[in-house]
C-alpha cells in the first residue's frame, strides 16, 4: 500500500502523506516513497513549488514500531545503511530544485521534524505540537540534526535536543521552526499565499534564491557531514543504551537508566 500521494495543479505540486492510522510515521518502505516522489516533482520542469502535506491528526510521528521492532536487532552496519537512505531522503528534500512548503496540520515527532525543517517554508495550525523525542529512547536526532539546528538555531537545538521536551507551535515560530502560525481552517489559505508569491515570481531567480541560501548558510551539509550523523545514529542505535531505550519503549516498560 502506498504511504502517500502526488497531485500536480498548475504550477504546484502536492506530495501528501496517506497514513493517518498510524500518524504518517515512515519506515525504510516509506522513506523510499518520499524520495522517489521529491526526485519525481524535482525533476518535472512546469513545477515551480511543492507542498509537503499529510492526513489526519499527525502530521508525522517519526519512525513506525515495526521499523524499529527491526532496527532493535540491526548491528552498526546495518544502522549505516539504514540511516543513510534516511539521510538520503533528507538530502533529496533539501536540494528539492523547486521551493518547498510543509503544510503542518497535526503534531511533529522525532525524524518527522527532519521532515519540516529540510522544506523551505512551514506552516502550522495552532495546535500542533513538536519534539525531538529522541534521547527518551536512548537515541539522538543525528540524521535529522543539520537541518534541524538549521531552522531552529543552535540555542533552542540544546534545549530540546536535551530535554526531549513537547513544545507548542507557538514557540516553534518563536526559535523560528516555522513560520507562520494560523487557526485549522485558514491552514490552506496561508499555503495558497505562499504558493502563489513562489510561482508568480521568476522561475530561475527563485531557484536561484534558494540555492543561495543554501551555499551562504552556516556549515555546508555535504557527504562528510552525512557520513557524520549516519555514523552517529548507527554507533548510538547500536550501543547498550540505544537497544535498552528502544526496547523498553516496545515493552512498554520504563528503561533501565530510569528504575536503576
Amino acid at each position: 500500500m502506498t504511504a502517500l500521494s502526488i497531485t500536480y495543479e498548475g504550477h504546484r505540486a502536492t506530495i501528501t502523506l496517506t497514513q493517518p492510522e498510524i500518524r504518517n510515521a515512515f519506515s525504510d518502505e516509506v522513506i523510499a516513497e518520499i524520495t522517489a516522489a521529491f526526485t519525481e516533482v524535482g525533476a518535472r520542469p512546469e513545477v515551480r513549488c511543492v507542498v509537503l502535506a499529510a492526513q489526519g491528526p499527525a502530521f508525522c510521528a517519526g519512525a513506525n514500531l515495526n521499523w524499529m521492532r527491526r532496527m532493535a536487532d540491526y548491528t552498526r552496519e546495518e544502522n549505516l545503511v539504514d540511516a543513510g537512505k534516511l539521510a538520503e531522503m533528507l538530502r533529496v528534500i533539501y536540494e528539492c530544485p523547486h521551493p518547498t512548503i510543509a503544510r503542518v496540520q497535526g503534531d511533529v515527532y522525532a525524524g518527522g521534524m527532519g521532515l519540516v525543517a529540510a522544506c523551505d517554508l512551514a506552516v502550522c495550525v495552532d495546535t500542533a505540537g513538536f519534539c525531538l523525542s529522541e534521547v527518551k529512547l536512548g537515541l539522538i536526532p543525528a540524521t535529522i540534526s543539520p537541518y534541524v539546528i538549521r531552522s531552529m538555531g543552535a540555542r533552542a537545538a540544546h534545549r530540546y535536543f536535551l530535554t526531549a521536551e513537547r513544545f507548542s507551535a507557538a514557540e516553534a515560530r518563536q526559535i523560528g521552526f516555522v513560520h507562520d502560525v494560523v487557526a485549522a481552517e485558514d491552514l490552506d489559505a496561508k499555503v495558497d499565499e505562499w504558493a502563489k508569491a513562489l510561482t508568480s515570481a521568476s522561475p530561475n531567480a527563485v531557484r536561484a534564491c534558494k540555492k543561495l541560501v543554501q551555499d551562504v548558510a552556516e556549515r555546508e551539509i555535504n557527504a562528510a557531514l552525512i557520513a557524520q550523523t549516519v555514523a552517529g545514529i548507527a554507533d548510538i542505535r547500536a550501543s547498550e543504551e540505544g537497544r535498552e531505550g528502544v526496547q523498553s519503549f516496545l515493552q512498554k516498560r520504563k528503561p533501565a537508566w530510569l528504575t536503576s
